[in-house]
């Protein structure tokens, strides 16, 4: 599989699970606040590279992949998202601005959940959540672990070590992941490119 083919996997991944998200978050109305963009602003999200190679190859297909790699090569590492735009001063509000095309970490935050020691069902969900909905969080915490169908987080990364352990495995922060899916997709279209030109001047 090369890389194009890996990236239109996680694109298929992403699709059944956004699918599995929103019957949870219909049945268990504990959606983001609005507006809200706290968690989006945390600098230390870490993410793998095989996440947001949809988001690299869209980028190089509209013809952005390039300034998109200028603009994080410039970036400290340790800053909030690339993709993210705050709309308050402190950063907290907020939205994405390719939203389709966030990496697995954005999607299954708060509209996942995941096994505890004693095999019970966790939400991962942030404080405001927990407060600004309590009532509604308490309830689908009862609810997941007696029927109500819920995405687990394990289950949705072992479809992408499926894909690429490697790529995967290795965390590390959001904009490095994003920049390191860019640099990838640029080099691979780069020899992808040569290799047509080479067929080209054999004839």
């Amino acid at each position: 599989m090369n890389l194009q083919q890996k990236s239109q996997e996680v694109r298929r991944v992403f699709e059944e699970l956004d699918a599995e998200i929103k019957l949870f978050l219909d049945a268990s109305q504990i959606g983001c606040i609005s507006g809200c963009g706290f968690c989006c602003a945390n600098p230390k999200v870490s993410a793998s590279v095989l996440e947001f190679l949809p988001l690299a190859f869209d980028l190089y297909e509209k013809g952005k992949a390039e300034a998109a790699l200028t603009l994080l090569e410039s970036k400290i590492v340790e800053e909030p998202c690339v993709v993210y735009k705050a709309t308050s001063a402190d950063g907290s509000m907020g939205f994405c601005s390719d939203y389709q095309n966030r990496g697995m970490i954005c999607r299954l935050f708060g509209s996942s959940a995941r096994r505890n020691r004693l095999a019970k069902k966790e939400i991962i969900t942030c404080k405001k959540i927990k407060e600004g909905k309590k009532e509604k969080y308490e309830a689908a915490s009862l609810a997941v672990n007696e029927g109500m169908p819920v995405p687990l987080s394990g289950d949705a990364y072992s479809q992408l070590y499926n894909i690429d352990f490697q790529l995967t495995s290795e965390q590390m922060p959001i904009n490095k992941a994003i920049q390191k899916a860019l640099e990838a997709v640029l080099r691979f279209k780069y020899y992808e490119g040569s290799e047509e030109s080479e067929t080209m001047e054999s004839f």
